[in-house]
């Protein structure tokens, strides 16, 4: 009998090494199981783990996404975390997947392995790219990620085209044109699943404000409506929460500092990356809402970069309520003061030309 037990105790150790290792290495262990799929890892999942979201994070060995994967992990909401990068995923994976929290984290290497990384996912994240650097700007980035974001959501259309989609690479001013085209193309184009992330605008105006005024920033909400690059981010402070009244230098060091918040942290760098961290927690906000949407919550409402009738304009950054749908209403951009008003003439010239410039790529 004990050497029953003892068999049976080394059974279930070896099935517990064989779960772990189709946990980390699912590829190559599918084929080293001839065909049993009794072990496949779609099925490992710790115990008491609650049920939740699909979520990919496609650029997940970068400087933004291994934070934000980081992060993401930790979102009780997240039941399922694919990790997706054409290097060095194995390595993050495993590393995250350490974490003692509920999320199975599953990586996929190249783009032989992107559809299954995207198969079946609710959101999918997108901070693939290449960083900005000393000297260059949002639009010297463009002839690179636009290409990478082209390739990454005709993907997304063929594998999970119904998913929410979070548009992190930079310009987002113009990915997130190149992405609309893409769906459109594929014929599985909804504008309520697309959202530019503008969060880390939010998250600095937030801050820098709560600076000023010697507030918690976590009790501060400034509205950042436009775009995502430079003079197209125009915070609207008067219709900050709480209630506050700015000088006219006040006003226009605080927008000019939220604008430039980006370059502020590339220069600080000093060529070693851009804003990486603060980008990352700013996303995992942006996408902690959108899950909350997806789940049903009530008046779940953030700012983003969205196919949007607010203006002329085909996409703006404005306030959006979320929902199980994604998008479910897009608010009008409200009274704005004279300072606001000229800032916004000039944030709609730019951003007209950086939507052309991201069409144009994609339909070229």
């Amino acid at each position: 009998m004990m050497q029953q037990n003892k068999n049976n105790r080394g059974g279930d150790a070896s099935q517990r090494i064989a779960i772990i290792s189709a946990h980390l290495n699912p590829h190559i262990y599918k084929l080293q199981m001839e065909g049993n799929s009794s072990l496949e890892r779609v099925n490992c999942r710790a115990k008491g783990g609650s049920p939740g979201f699909k979520v990919a994070i496609l650029g997940a060995a970068g400087g933004i996404g291994q934070p934000l994967s980081m992060l993401m992990k930790m979102n009780p909401l997240v039941s399922v975390l694919h990790l997706y990068d054409v290097a060095n995923t194995p390595g993050v994976t495993s590393d995250i997947s350490h974490m003692d929290t509920s999320a199975v984290v599953r990586g996929f290497l190249g783009p032989q392995q992107l559809e299954n990384a995207l198969t079946g996912m609710d959101l999918v994240i997108i901070p693939a790219g290449v960083p900005r650097k000393p000297g260059m700007t949002r639009d010297d980035l463009f002839n690179i990620n636009a290409g990478i974001v082209k390739t990454l959501c005709e993907g997304i259309a063929r594998c999970c085209p119904k998913a929410i989609v979070n548009v992190i690479s930079n310009p987002v001013n113009s990915t997130v044109p190149i992405t609309a085209e893409v769906f459109k193309k594929a014929g599985t184009y909804d504008p309520r699943r697309l959202l530019g992330v503008t969060m880390l605008d939010v998250v600095r105006a937030n801050t820098f404000v709560a600076e000023v005024l010697g507030l918690d920033p976590r009790e501060i909400d400034v509205p950042v409506v436009g775009g995502h690059a430079g003079v197209t981010i125009l915070p609207l402070l008067s219709q900050m929460k709480p209630a506050c009244s700015f000088t006219s230098e006040e006003a226009a060091y605080l927008t000019s500092r939220i604008q430039n918040g980006g370059t502020e942290v590339v220069e600080a760098k000093a060529g070693a990356g851009s804003a990486t961290l603060s980008m990352a927690y700013a996303a995992v906000q942006f996408a902690d809402a959108c899950l909350r949407g997806l789940r049903g919550d009530a008046d779940v409402i953030k700012c983003a970069f969205v196919p949007s009738v607010v203006t002329e304009l085909p996409f703006f950054a404005s306030k959006v309520r979320l929902g199980r749908n994604g998008i479910e209403e897009i608010y009008a951009l409200g009274p704005v003061n004279e300072f606001e008003r000229i800032g916004l003439e000039m944030a709609k010239k730019e951003l007209a030309t950086s939507i052309e410039k991201g069409v144009s790529f994609a339909t070229k």
